[in-house]
């Protein structure tokens, strides 16, 4: 039985060809009902894929094996990527202990590090798109359609368009949420040699963390492939001067014994949800829809998560509720994607081992104002709401089964290994 948005929905068009845009086009391909339709996917092929390192959910496990058909040793092995079980932190909080963050249930649910070049091209190959080499000038709603203006003066029409480009420009208050409570804005990202070996024909099995080191300018996120491995400063440089933090950078190498490094890029980055990530035939996806810095590796699944919902909503809902729909999906995308947002900047109230300018920024001037700007007359969202609500359930001293499968952003298992890790609203004896 075709579902009954199907028939609406015959031409589409992905922009992109990052994660959340070849991610976009490999699930176009694998679900929509109607092998006939047609999909382009849309890239300027001068922008490069940067290729960092980067971590997801387990949901990734599972979605990369329905999107390829390929067995999952078989896709680790070409994402030349590591298992990963959870997330250590070092020097985190006010305990002056190191901490780590399962996926639950623990060291048994893993997801992947893996390197971006390496997932577009084995999603690519999963993609079934004519593909068109060129730079999109804008795209815009035409009734129940949308219009893609290209830098040549061209234009096309379609039923549905996926916008994976990436960051806006320049932050709209009317069409933008800030996470002004998330303290970084600026990535390092250096590429090292591996510290994992493969292991013949099979993928490494053995268990990884992303590290999450507490630094004097803000953290470095470690990421072991078997291909190299990835670290990421995240810092302000509103805060701190970038050759202070390089050199800091050299020093965290050094004591890691890492002796040669390739620079990858410098990369400013905002913190965000857009008000409007899905328009009916408009939807922003990836970093294009939200984005916050990756100490909980958010960006991944906040793309599978906007990219899910949209198509099942346009795959299974008649044409007639394209626009009555858009309120109730953006309503529960703003709400998950600022609850992950309120998660990470909590990670920051407690400080960390360092007293430097970058972490009393953070912990004094930047969190406390969280309970202000993710209010709900501000962000339109219940977010806030329910993150009151997990140090509540904390505080429990049973947490009933339905307690347990409550939320904000990720569930209360995860407020609770993160609370007693930090020192942050520990649960009542």
């Amino acid at each position: 039985m075709i579902a009954e948005g199907v028939s609406s929905l015959q031409k589409i068009a992905v922009i992109g060809r990052g994660t959340a845009g070849s991610l976009a086009a490999a699930s176009v391909s694998k679900l929509h009902p109607n092998p006939d339709h047609t999909l382009h996917h849309i890239y300027d092929s001068k922008i490069p894929v940067i290729g960092v390192g980067e971590g997801g959910w387990p949901t990734l496990v599972t979605q990369l094996h329905e999107l390829t058909g390929l067995p999952y040793d078989t896709i680790q092995k070409r994402l030349r990527g590591t298992r990963k079980y959870g997330i250590q932190y070092e020097g985190w909080g006010c305990l002056n202990q190191d901490f780590t963050h399962y996926f639950s249930p623990q060291q048994l649910r893993y997801s992947y590090h893996l390197s971006a070049d390496f997932v577009t091209e084995i999603l690519q190959q999963a993609t079934r798109a004519e593909h068109i080499d060129l730079k999109v000038q804008s795209v815009s709603k035409m009734d129940d359609k949308a219009v893609i203006e290209f830098i040549d003066g061209s234009s096309e029409t379609y039923d549905l368009v996926l916008d994976a480009r990436g960051f806006p420009k320049e932050l709209d208050l009317e069409e933008h949420i800030l996470i002004d409570y998330i303290p970084t804005n600026t990535a390092i990202i250096r590429r090292c040699p591996p510290i994992v070996k493969e292991e013949g024909d099979q993928p490494y099995i053995h268990p990884t963390y992303t590290r999450a080191v507490a630094r004097p300018h803000g953290w470095v996120f470690v990421i072991p492939l078997v291909a190299h491995t990835s670290y990421g400063y995240i810092f302000n440089r509103d805060v701190s001067d970038i050759s202070d933090v390089e050199s800091d950078f050299d020093q965290l190498l050094d004591s890691d014994q890492v002796k040669e490094f390739e620079q990858r890029a410098v990369i400013p980055f905002p913190n965000f949800v857009h008000r409007h990530m899905y328009e009916g035939p408009i939807a922003r996806v990836g970093n294009a829809g939200a984005f916050m810095e990756p100490l909980e590796a958010t960006a991944i699944v906040s793309a599978q998560l906007q990219i899910g919902l949209v198509l099942h909503m346009r795959f299974n809902r008649d044409n007639k509720f394209l626009f009555t729909d858009a309120p109730m999906v953006n309503k529960f995308l703003i709400n998950t994607m600022m609850g992950y947002g309120l998660f990470v900047g909590w990670h920051y109230s407690c400080g960390s081992k360092y007293t430097t300018d970058f972490w009393r920024h953070a912990r004094e001037k930047v969190w406390p104002r969280h309970r202000n700007l993710a209010r709900p007359n501000v962000t339109g969202s219940g977010a806030f709401k329910k993150f009151d609500q997990m140090f509540d359930l904390l505080k429990q001293p049973v947490l009933t089964k339905e307690d347990w499968e409550k939320k904000c952003g990720v569930p209360v298992s995860s407020y609770a290994q993160t609370s007693q890790g930090l020192g942050c609203y520990p649960p009542s004896p």
